[in-house]
């Protein structure tokens, strides 16, 4: 074994958190967050340890210092605040404190001693007699340290650490029968503040935190597909015809409107309504399958590139998106645009760049294929290309393209189907350049890619809310997905519907179903969002399932397909019911984060009762999960986490109905009905 660069380093620094894979990858906060750093921190025998945090934002040359409190069992913590956007370093310095040693024992031999005066027989029998000249010797020695502060100090501190000094070295000469504490507040905590770190102990390597803004933290999206937005039936929908639905969308309460891929499609192998391998004479085709060499260097189009820096001609001009974008800012909301990194064999890079693809024997391009289902409109992008630095860069640059653009949120599509070095780097390096963007995972994949993606830089992700429909599975996984290790870097976005994703649970619960997952979803976490106008009408008409299946989550007709255009605020919608729950959102800051998510006891399954708080909000949700029959059962609410003292009377206000209650101590009765009053969402006024 090698020894140790300074064996004389004796505290250790362990378990310190956050930290993500060992410190590879930045935690996860927001802009004005505190952030608490702990660590077990501890030393051989009996000396006093220290230890600080060490804080700097990345553009910063000197690190800031906060104090760490000692706690039980050698654990330590401490706190600082991000208060800026980008990446922050932190870290740990620790020490044995000889000056705290010796102010402790000094006070210690000083008790013993009035002990000794006071009742002399009973502190010989203690052992606790000490000798006028024990002090005089210890005040030397505390002497000694002071005057090693004081050359540490500067100024007027260090005057007043060796007047201090020197103080002490005239009491023990003084050779007293008895002392006094001979050191003022002022004198102790200036020799607190210069202690010696000659020796001291520094974590290694630098932790890292990525600060992020706050609708990182707190957004509600809606979906829609721009060319379904045309008012006359069958008409082609244009930027300026979702411009105009922008007023309905905010009083909805929405912030983010993302649009799936408003690129150029692709003509070979155009896939018809329902996902036909046959296109009819006017199908639109998928969105999804991007690119047309066509329609580069259009009269109405002259600087088309015809790829994923280019519009479908129907949508309209760069200066009609521009309007949009500006549009939609000031409605209070941002575009989000849909990156998705594959292509239709009529995108230009299929000719400028057939390196980035795989060839099969046959000469021929590889499409997409999941056998049996086949994707012929579809080319995915090869990561082992030869030419990989080249398809990084362009990939790259497409974010870049559409950010002067003035988009500044992005929706991924499956990123997990993309080299995990790649999002790495690609992240990395925009979030260098502009720090403020989001970028959402659309990754319904195993946990541990998904949990990757976050970790190398997805802001927010696409999660497994739609297949955890049961209070058991709920509960469960969002134990784990609002808890360290993985709240620390995972932000959860929750979906009820997706264009993909009609889950048998909305197929059979009709309507209820959909109220109740609008809750769930707007509720347990704080960035949710939904397919509309499908989720505001109910849409719940599978499709028919693929050969060898027995049930379909693709819906019937599907908007991926062709154009579909509904009135959003036709009998029955859910418009109301959506504009309420993103209002009580909004006034509810509880609502607006994960961490202090807690779950509460019922005595019946079907009742799902959690809470969440933050300064001056507690808000308490019931939601009944059975969307056919009524559910009633009793409350055993853990009160601590709700503020509320034992035994106590308080007042809960339903954000929903505007009912008030008196309840008392945990228990409570509560029945709901799904399609009346499938859930209560309770504000706990405390008296």
């Amino acid at each position: 074994m090698i020894k140790p660069a300074n064996g004389r380093s004796r505290v250790v620094i362990e378990e310190v958190e956050p930290r993500v894979n060992g410190g590879r990858h930045p935690a996860r906060r927001v802009v004005g967050d505190e952030v608490v750093v702990r660590a077990a921190i501890f030393a051989d025998g009996h000396d006093q340890v220290r230890a600080r945090l060490l804080y700097k934002h990345s553009s910063e040359r000197r690190w800031r210092l906060a104090p760490m409190i000692a706690g039980v069992n050698d654990a330590w913590s401490g706190a600082f605040t991000v208060d800026r956007l980008g990446m922050w370093n932190y870290s740990i310095l620790g020490w044995v404190d000889h000056f705290s040693t010796w102010l402790s024992d000094l006070k210690k031999r000083l008790a013993a001693q009035a002990v000794a005066a006071e009742q002399p027989e009973a502190a010989a029998v203690a052992g606790a007699s000490i000798a006028s000249g024990d002090v005089a010797l210890a005040l030397r020695s505390g002497a000694l340290l002071l005057e090693h502060a004081a050359a540490r100090a500067r100024g007027a501190d260090g005057r007043k650490l060796s007047e201090a000094a020197r103080t002490l070295t005239a009491l023990a000469g003084e050779n007293r029968p008895y002392y006094d504490f001979p050191l003022t507040l002022e004198q102790v905590d200036l020799a607190e503040k210069y202690p010696d770190l000659s020796f001291a102990t520094r974590w290694e390597p630098d932790l890292c935190l990525w600060a992020d803004r706050e609708r990182a933290r707190f957004s509600a999206w809606y979906e829609m597909f721009p060319r379904s937005a045309a008012k006359e039936p069958g008409q082609h929908g244009t930027f300026a015809d979702v411009e105009a639905q922008l007023p309905e969308i905010s009083a909805m309460g929405f912030d983010i409107l993302y649009l799936p891929p408003i690129h150029p499609i692709g003509r070979a192998f155009r896939k018809g309504k329902n996902n036909s391998v046959a296109a009819a004479p006017g199908d639109t085709g998928s969105p999804w399958a991007i690119g047309d060499a066509e329609a580069i260097g259009t009269p109405a189009h002259p600087d088309d590139h015809g790829g994923h820096k280019s519009i479908h001609p129907e949508l309209g001009t760069f200066a009609d998106f521009d309007r949009l974008v500006k549009a939609t800012r000031a409605q209070g909301m941002e575009i989000a645009l849909d990156i998705a990194f594959q292509c239709s064999p009529d995108h230009p890079w299929v000719k400028e760049h057939p390196e980035w693809f795989t060839t099969r024997p046959d000469g021929s391009i590889q499409y997409a294929e999941n056998p049996p289902k086949k994707y012929q409109d579809i080319y995915p992008l090869n990561f082992e290309s030869t030419d990989w630095r080249g398809l990084w860069d362009e990939l790259c640059s497409v974010f870049e393209f559409w950010i002067k653009r003035g988009v500044l949120v992005f929706r991924v599509d499956n990123p997990h189907t993309k080299a995990m070095g790649f999002w790495e780097w690609c992240l990395g390096s925009l979030r260098a350049k502009y720090p403020e963007v989001i970028f959402l995972a659309e990754a319904f994949t195993r946990p541990h890619p998904m949990y990757w993606l976050a970790k190398v830089g997805f802001t927010q992700s696409y999660t497994y809310f739609t297949w955890r429909n049961t209070k058991y599975e709920l509960e469960s996984y969002l134990e784990e997905i609002t808890r360290p290790p993985v709240s620390d870097f995972f932000r959860p976005s929750f979906w009820p519907n997706t264009p993909d994703i009609l889950h048998k649970t909305l197929q059979e619960g009709g309507r209820p179903a959909f109220m109740i997952r609008l809750i769930l979803a707007a509720t347990l976490t704080a960035n949710w969002g939904m397919y509309g106008p499908a989720f505001e009408l109910c849409e719940n008409e599978p499709a028919r399932p693929a050969p060898g299946k027995t049930e379909s989550e693709e819906y019937l007709n599907s908007e991926k397909y062709e154009i579909r255009q509904r009135d959003r605020n036709a009998p029955g919608s859910l418009v109301p019911l959506i504009t309420q729950v993103n209002r009580i959102r909004r006034e509810n800051p509880a609502l607006q984060r994960n961490d202090t998510l807690r779950f509460h006891v019922t005595d019946n399954s079907m009742l799902l009762c959690y809470s969440k708080f933050a300064p001056d909000s507690t808000v308490l949700m019931i939601v009944n999960l059975d969307p056919v029959y009524a559910q009633s059962g009793w409350t055993d609410l853990d009160l601590n986490a709700l503020g509320i003292q034992p035994n106590g009377t308080y007042f809960v206000e339903d954000l929903l109905t505007g009912a008030r209650y008196t309840w008392r101590d945990r228990r409570n009765y509560v029945s709901l009905r799904p399609g009346v009053q499938p859930a209560h969402i309770l504000r706990i006024v405390k008296q």
